[in-house]
């Protein structure tokens, strides 16, 4: 199944592209798909990281569906 991976803000900075096309072969939950990321990108791994699974906040429990799309951003701030 494929799924779209979308980064915004510092995190697209530090992984150099603003999206990753990933292809799992089983189910999948957000957590997991989080984890293989700061894997692949050590430097992500000391930040707080917080996602949205197709424009919805998600908490790592969610399982992943073909074509669905998962953003993962840093917390903003603003004044």
């Amino acid at each position: 199944m494929s799924i779209q991976v979308l980064f915004f803000g510092a995190i697209r900075e530090i992984i150099g592209e603003p999206k990753l096309d990933l292809t799992v072969m089983s189910e999948i939950r957000t957590r997991e798909i989080l984890f293989h990321i700061t894997e692949r990108f050590p430097l992500l791994k000391d930040r707080k990281l917080l996602y949205a699974l197709n424009q919805q906040h998600a908490n790592g429990d969610e399982i992943v569906k073909d074509g669905d799309e998962l953003a993962i951003f840093t917390a903003v701030s603003g004044g």
